[in-house]
């Protein structure tokens, strides 16, 4: 009876059906390749045949001695020293998984270290009888009866390295099909080093190429084994590296909550560049920022100086990770003999002490609004106003860590609606805001600026997140608004100032922040809030980056 070859749809392997009974002495060893693994055998004991010349460099070794299923049969073959590089026989044992596999360097393969797999091997020449144990390989018949259940164990994964990951691989053309292969390879050796599990690292994947195809998200996997089996199975798009544009569609779409982004825990997208990106790559960078998501870069054979006419930007790594500090980018001269660099990539995504970008003008900020409720205003133009004030709110990421929310209602008098530890929730807050009752009043603008500065960010003054005060208001103020505008500002309060109808220009720019042309706006109806929303939010997130700089 022959050995049959079942090709595995979309993962780059085969799984082998051994001829006659298990460890049949007499039969012959089935050809494999230099990549099979131990989990492509289907058996308990089998012989097998390594063929020679296979690139060591190239091998995918986990453990020493018990190797991790996940595991080259070659590879681990000359890594223990059954044969050579020239290739011969190797019999194979399949082993229960186990918790910790070593990383040791023999006859020139650098095995990796894994901290959990759920099926291991063993290899021995054809002649040997013992396992890696020292055991004698026990020919018995197990007992008949029922087979115990094993009771599946829950992975919690690596509980220092918490991050939410999107790998973005290039599929362009430009890497073409062979060093696609090897940037999954590589891809594959990271994953399963970061320790993968429902209390660890989270990884998806993304592939850039003429247009961006999100392959898999974040809640799609949490296992190791999983990630790994759906990074083999991704295929090459080709097209144009338009690299850009699928971080933008990452920065956007993949981090969601619904994607199985997690509150609290680093964003961070690892960007694979072979040669330079064929698009824009610097806007994409700033969006990235924007999101929270922290942008490594891993640069691939860099230009030749023939080729820099070609490349659109020469700085745009500089220009597309978090910081410019060295810390974000990453360079591997080519696609070969890269398990070196897997480690020190790995500790870099694990530092998130270093992960700057996990704050954000969206879940960095105290926002309390000032609102005026004065006579002029009227109970329907209120209701625009509160509207306006809940388009602005419901952007952040309201939450205990994240950002916050109050607002004060002034006339003559003012009256707190909420500070800024009454509510922790976006649903919560925007309840309140719309609740709000109209006070209806004269209109004293400068008190209101110095109770909301007292009352407001007073009790909050050692909160690491950047104040923000926004003042909307339709008239002019019965009182001086410069000065308590000024205290303001000293005690690092940025202030937008919103006018309606009647309200002065002078005095919006008396309490606006510099540059004033950016913090203070105007609209002759109160319809006319709704446009300038997007451009309060803008401004908020550009102050913020500035002060992060």
């Amino acid at each position: 009876m022959s050995a049959a070859w079942i090709p595995a749809l979309g993962l780059g392997v085969c799984l082998l059906l051994l001829p006659g009974p298990a460890g049949s002495e007499g039969a012959a060893p089935i050809a494999i390749t230099c990549f099979t693994r131990g989990l492509d055998i289907r058996k308990e004991k089998a012989d097998v045949l390594c063929p020679g010349g296979c690139p060591l460099e190239e091998f995918s070794v986990y453990g020493n001695i018990v190797y991790a299923s996940v595991s080259s049969i070659c590879g681990a073959a000359v890594h223990r020293g059954v044969i050579s590089n020239s290739g011969g026989p190797v019999r194979v044992y399949s082993l229960p998984g186990r918790e910790n596999y070593s990383s040791v360097d023999a006859n020139g393969i650098q095995s990796q270290m894994l901290s959990r797999w759920s099926a291991s091997f063993t290899v021995t020449s054809k002649s040997s009888t013992q396992e890696a144990t020292g055991q004698a390989v026990s020919t018995a018949h197990p007992p008949t009866g029922k087979r115990l259940k094993k009771t599946p164990e829950k992975k919690t994964g690596n509980k220092d390295c918490k991050a939410d990951i999107a790998f973005l691989i290039d599929g362009s053309f430009n890497i073409g099909q062979r060093r696609f292969n090897l940037q999954k390879n590589f891809v594959g050796k990271v994953a399963l080093m970061l320790g993968i599990g429902t209390e660890g690292p989270h990884v998806g994947l993304v592939q850039a190429s003429e247009h961006p195809k999100i392959e898999f998200y974040l809640k799609n996997f949490t296992s190791a084994k999983d990630v790994l089996f759906a990074i083999k199975e991704v295929g090459f798009r080709g097209g144009n590296s338009n690299t850009g544009k699928a971080l933008k569609h990452t920065a956007q779409k993949f981090f969601t909550v619904d994607a199985g982004v997690r509150k609290g825990i680093p964003k961070v997208v690892v960007v694979f560049i072979d040669g330079w990106p064929s698009d824009d790559i610097e806007e994409a960078g700033i969006v990235a920022r924007e999101f929270g998501v922290n942008v490594f870069i891993v640069s691939v054979a860099k230009p030749i100086p023939e080729e820099l006419g070609m490349v659109q930007d020469v700085t745009f790594v500089d220009k597309a990770v978090c910081r410019n500090n060295g810390f974000f980018s990453y360079h591997m001269p080519n696609w070969f003999g890269t398990t070196k660099y897997v480690k020190p990539l790995v500790q870099k995504l694990c530092t998130h002490e270093q992960m700057m970008c996990s704050k954000t003008c969206y879940n960095s900020v105290n926002i309390a609004f000032l609102i005026d409720g004065s006579s002029s205003v009227g109970d329907s133009n209120f209701r625009l106003m509160l509207e306006f004030v809940s388009n602005i709110a419901k952007t952040f990421e309201i939450s205990d860590i994240g950002a916050k929310i109050a607002a004060v209602q002034f006339t003559y008098d003012q009256r707190t609606e909420f500070s800024f530890t009454d509510y922790s929730t976006k649903e919560n807050v925007l309840a309140v805001i719309r609740n709000i009752r109209y006070m209806s009043g004269g209109t004293a603008t400068g008190d209101a600026i110095s109770f909301t500065v007292r009352n407001v960010f007073g009790p909050i003054r050692e909160s690491p997140n950047k104040n923000f005060l926004v003042i909307v208001t339709d008239g002019q103020s019965y009182d001086d608004v410069q000065g308590p505008a000024a205290a303001a500002h000293d005690a690092g309060i940025t202030i937008f100032s919103v006018g309606v109808a009647w309200a002065p220009l002078d005095d919006l720019k008396d309490m606006a922040s510099k540059p004033k042309e950016s913090h203070a706006f105007f609209t002759r109806e109160f319809t006319g809030l709704e446009p300038i929303v997007s451009d309060v939010i803008r401004g908020i997130c550009r102050d913020f980056l500035e002060s992060q700089q």
